[in-house]
């Protein structure tokens, strides 16, 4: 049931409805102090920071592992030392995606499927409770989301220009400009690519006489191409290694090989892809509710997939099948990289017992929500009354509400995640940051932030202060004679005023206590200890 034109007002007032929502979730966890949770969204924040403060500024800052758009849109904001230190300039960027996500998403079900069935996936999308935690965080998910909503946007309007045209052209276009965004945010964007390419190559092969058609497929692939071969191309010149960021020692695998062991063991989807999607399926329905509520969306899933199937076999409708198989491209991309890519997945209530990235699942949530729409809506055809066409919409709506209140009860799941898994560190990093305040604001600090990089930001300490593991030209890898870093392990007398060492870290590896006096040191259970020194100067 393809809209008639409707005014923009509509798409208006989405947009303001999912800007207040946006806004009132951001105060809310800015006021507590919940905004720096996740580790990763403090490295997020500190890296982005980096580029322009720091003993070595500059875009090699930006380092391998993460992709670099997040960063990049974040620094902007991070220029405030207020926004550096609560976590805020970093949430700006997710917090703008969140809005542009939630008014992309009633966009696509109101050209498919209708009004109804938009206004209930744009509120099964923008309330989701731990969307709501997460578009208030550094974290790079509610980006990766927003551009991959639009890319199915303009892909699903490039499939139903029937008849080609330059509409449909730029609407392929603008896909394929989203599209390499995503692939600079999350590498779930360039399995999304992938994905994509392989449909719109299929589509055009039908019409490949079309010579506009055949120049904006071609201009789409080489924009999908252009962003892998950016990151690699800098992987190469900085790191000497155009996969520095998939066998790097800071990759997703070496980081789990190093972790696993006995206290952590490997995951039980680790080379077993069928287990890995169980998991990721588990993780998603924690995203969507708690307890008993987590199968309803399983059961709105898979009828959803069903109807659109079946209008497809029924009517030839080619763009809804288009939308729906990009929206559903997170599972098998998740399968592969929990079982080949040293990814895990912790879900509560199945081994080993734990909670670790477990919003993963919450990239399901377009998918999620655009199907409990079709299901809604077609539900609704079916009953020839005015009112019961009402109750059927209005039941799904309380079943919606129903399982968003069970998250928001127990608290949202992404936000335990956070909380759980950064209690001991933040007791430690505050105790630490406290400390460091009371050290002369002019002096330098040795310290390997790969650890406890909160611990100059919570302190107000500008990272021009801090010599640290990225103070080195990436390309000489771990030793550089001649870097910051490496001089001031070898003789801190010479280059610092006091040193922060973890157990384990490089500073505590490398640095000679000869030339250092013990100031403090802070134990905290399940976490390395830290010991802080202040230097003896040669010659005192």
């Amino acid at each position: 049931m393809k809209t008639d034109d409707k005014p923009e007002s509509e798409i208006t007032l989405v947009g303001l409805l999912a800007s207040l929502a946006s806004v009132l979730t951001f105060l809310t966890y800015l006021r507590r102090g919940d905004l720096l949770l996740y580790g990763d969204a403090v490295a997020h924040t500190n890296i982005a920071r980096r580029v322009f403060d720091s003993l070595t500024p500059g875009p090699l800052q930006l380092g391998t592992v993460w992709l670099p758009l997040p960063h990049l849109l974040m620094m902007p904001f991070l220029v405030s030392d207020w926004m550096w230190r609560n976590g805020s300039g970093g949430a700006i960027p997710s917090l703008v995606a969140y809005v542009f996500a939630t008014v992309g998403l009633f966009r696509l079900v109101r050209e498919i499927w209708g009004r109804m069935p938009a206004w209930l996936a744009a509120g099964v999308f923008g309330l989701n409770p731990n969307l709501l935690y997460l578009q208030s965080t550094a974290m790079t998910e509610p980006l990766a989301i927003c551009l991959f909503v639009w890319a199915v946007v303009y892909l699903s309007e490039f499939a139903r220009g029937e008849n080609g045209g330059a509409a449909s052209h730029r609407a392929l276009l603008k896909s394929g400009w989203c599209i390499a965004a995503a692939e600079l945010t999350r590498y779930d964007g360039w399995f999304l690519a992938f994905a994509a390419g392989l449909l719109v190559a299929a589509f055009a092969v039908r019409r490949w006489r079309d010579r506009q058609l055949r120049l904006a497929v071609i201009k789409f692939l080489l924009l999908l191409a252009a962003a892998p071969a950016l990151w690699l191309a800098y992987n190469a010149a900085a790191y000497r290694n155009p996969l520095e960021f998939a066998n790097g020692p800071y990759s997703a695998k070496a980081i789990d090989q190093r972790n696993t062991s006995a206290t952590f063991p490997e995951h039980p989807g680790a080379g077993n892809v069928r287990v890995a999607g169980q998991y990721f399926l588990k993780a998603a329905e924690a995203n969507m509710g708690e307890g008993r509520w987590q199968k309803l969306w399983i059961v709105f899933l898979v009828g959803g997939v069903v109807l659109v199937g079946f209008r497809f076999l029924t009517q030839r409708c080619l763009d809804p099948v288009l939308a729906v198989a990009l929206l559903l491209t997170p599972i098998p991309f998740y399968m592969l990289t929990m079982a080949y890519a040293g990814v895990p997945l912790y879900v509560p209530g199945w081994w080993p017992f734990g909670l670790y990235n477990i919003r993963y699942g919450l990239q399901l949530l377009p998918a999620f929500a655009v199907l409990t729409a079709v299901l809604a809506a077609s539900l609704a055809q079916l009953a020839r009354v005015r009112w019961l066409k009402a109750s059927v919409a209005g039941l799904i709506a309380m079943l919606v509400a129903g399982s968003y209140a069970s998250a928001w009860t127990a608290q949202p799941i992404g936000y335990r995640e956070a909380w759980v898994n950064s209690r001991a560190r933040l007791a430690q990093e505050k105790e630490m940051a406290r400390q460091v305040r009371l050290w002369p604001r002019d002096s330098i600090i040795l310290m390997d932030l790969s650890y406890h990089s909160w611990v100059m930001q919570d302190a107000g300490v500008p990272f021009r202060r801090v010599i640290n593991e990225v103070n080195h030209r990436p390309w000489m890898k771990a030793v550089d004679p001649e870097g910051p870093w490496d001089l001031a392990l070898a003789d801190p007398a010479k280059y610092a005023d006091f040193v922060v060492a973890c157990d384990g870290d490089q500073v505590a590896k490398a640095v000679s206590r000869r030339d250092l006096t013990l100031l403090s040191v802070i134990e905290t259970q399940g976490q390395p200890t830290a010991r802080l020194y202040a230097v003896k100067k040669h010659g005192n």
